[in-house]
């Protein structure tokens, strides 16, 4: 059995890897398993910053051969270290799932000696967890780049997601700042990883990594700016089939490094990535609408109002006759309010009122908007960019609470911009 310190040392030292969420298996279970990962299996909780938890999130090993400078397990950080055996990891997530403490495992290492030898540890413990504990529930294993691609792919057939973490934006900032560490080295499983999944899909097969494959990047650690870093997420999706690519902030674990900025970046600019990321994957905007390349996304308001105070031109938008793809690029207005008003539309005009109703958010969509040609809002843009903006109390470089506003609220939730 594994001890609590040894516990305590690899769930704390796995605490810096965002990129785990449990969503979107379809994977069959197996007869007289223990488990579910099911849409239905499988439960959710929010954290304050709106982040998903539901899964045993530890490390099986945090000795780590390598240097990264902005990696709290690196060879030189003076550290507790632990590792387990497959065998410890599999007793541990079949008893905190028999105590319904977990629905699920995420599953990473440091790169303890070499990537494959890790990577076979990590095949070992999902192996032995389906197949001979036969636990069906959701598994996220991460990927470790360079690692040969035969474990990689018997991987890929027992997990439901894996990820391969990009961490920085650029081959350059990767060479500086992980110089064991490789761009080719992570695209390459992530390519093999994609194709393979397609070609499941193709027969119809669901057993190859069900739920796709993630990555993440680091937000700050480096000097590229948001345009760079919103193109990169949407090349991503593109080449490489991801579910999502998620953003952490900069967290300062290396004080000493000269390479390193010397404070933690605010939580706001990973928040308004997170903005950009959900307008790419679902709102049909391309990265070259939101942003130019040399530009950050703005502190004062989302992405969809930075790109609508951009084009003037195209407002405001009569709410009575617009069609539903321009009404979702109204800020305020996300896919749900669009589709009342849509629906609405059939039975009578729609007034301000009724979109109050439709719980609209009015504050963002007064302004680019009419009613039966009537506009209430303020027609000077460079006003609207004051009304939108957060006020200076609520400070920008401190996490969102899922909480502290009603609207924000309902943004984390719903997703709607």
């Amino acid at each position: 059995m594994i001890s609590v310190e040894k516990l305590k040392i690899l769930t704390e030292s796995a605490k810096y890897d965002v990129s785990c969420s449990s969503s979107d298996s379809s994977r069959k279970n197996t007869r007289c398993g223990i488990g579910n990962a099911a849409h239905e299996g499988i439960c959710h909780s929010f954290t304050p910053d709106g982040r998903c938890i539901s899964l045993l999130k530890i490390l099986l090993s945090n000795y780590c051969s390598y240097n990264c400078e902005f990696c709290v397990n690196r060879i030189s950080n003076d550290i507790p270290r632990a590792r387990a055996t497959p065998d410890e990891i599999c007793e541990l997530t079949m008893n905190f799932y028999k105590r319904n403490l977990i629905e699920g495992l995420f599953l990473s290492s440091a790169i303890d000696e070499n990537p494959d030898k890790t990577m076979e540890k990590l095949f070992e413990t999902v192996f032995k967890l389906r197949k001979i504990h036969h636990f069906n529930g959701y598994i996220h294993l991460k990927g470790i780049p360079s690692a040969d691609k035969k474990l990689i792919l018997k991987a890929g057939e027992l997990a439901d997601r894996m990820s391969f973490n990009l961490e920085l934006p650029t081959e350059k900032s990767l060479k500086l700042l992980a110089p064991q560490k490789s761009k080719e080295g992570i695209l390459t499983p992530m390519k093999i990883m994609s194709d393979e999944y397609k070609n499941a899909k193709k027969i119809s097969f669901n057993g190859f990594l069900p739920a796709g494959q993630t990555t993440q990047l680091i937000v700050g650690a480096s000097p590229e700016t948001d345009g760079h870093i919103v193109r990169l997420a949407q090349g991503l999706y593109k080449n490489f089939s991801l579910k999502r690519v998620y953003f952490s902030s900069f967290v300062q674990t290396n004080p000493n490094s000269k390479l390193l900025p010397s404070a933690t970046v605010g939580l706001l600019r990973e928040h308004r990535l997170y903005q950009a990321d959900w307008l790419l994957r679902f709102y049909g905007f391309k990265a070259e609408e939101i942003l130019d390349e040399e530009e950050n996304l703005s502190t004062d308001y989302d992405p969809k109002c930075g790109w609508a105070l951009k084009h003037p031109e195209l407002f405001p938008v009569e709410i009575n006759s617009a069609p539903p793809e321009m009404l979702v690029r109204i800020p305020g207005i996300g896919f749900k309010s669009a589709y009342k008003i849509v629906s609405s539309r059939k039975y009578g005009s729609l007034d301000f009122t009724s979109l109050i109703k439709m719980r609209v958010v009015m504050k963002r969509a007064i302004n680019f908007i009419t009613c039966n040609g009537k506009f209430i809002g303020n027609d000077n843009f460079y006003a609207i960019k004051k009304l939108l903006s957060y006020s200076s109390d609520e400070g920008i470089n401190t996490q969102l609470s899922l909480f502290s506003s009603p609207e924000i609220a309902t943004e984390v939730l719903t997703g709607e911009l």
